[in-house]
């Protein structure tokens, strides 16, 4: 389970930072939240994050690492998408990503 779990968010992380970084619509939402210079910051986080969670299936440390700092990150993602009002169908993927990194991190520390 906790294989399947970090695949999946390493390569949704690893997809939506490079999406971060090169997407006129990510721009425009970045600045929807009025935090345009942090779009760059974010991208390249959430890149670092996933390329660090799938290494980390062998490097422990990068996956501690990895995971808090994601999951971190998407507590942020969701008090933002909550903070600007978005609907829930819109903030319920940073909800559960934040779930499924801290999950990761504390079977790391267990």
């Amino acid at each position: 389970m906790r294989l399947i779990l970090t695949i999946i968010s390493g390569s949704a992380f690893i997809f939506y930072g490079l999406l971060i970084l090169v997407s006129n619509h990510m721009k425009l939402e970045f600045k929807r939240y009025q935090m345009e210079r942090f779009r760059t910051l974010v991208g390249y986080l959430e890149f670092a994050g996933g390329a660090g969670l799938l290494i980390g299936l062998t490097y422990h440390p990068l996956m501690l690492i990895s995971s808090l700092g994601l999951a971190l990150l998407m507590l942020m993602g969701t008090i933002t998408r909550i903070r600007v009002r978005d609907p829930l169908l819109e903030t319920i993927p940073a909800f559960i990503l934040m779930l499924i990194n801290s999950y990761l991190f504390l079977s790391e520390i267990i």
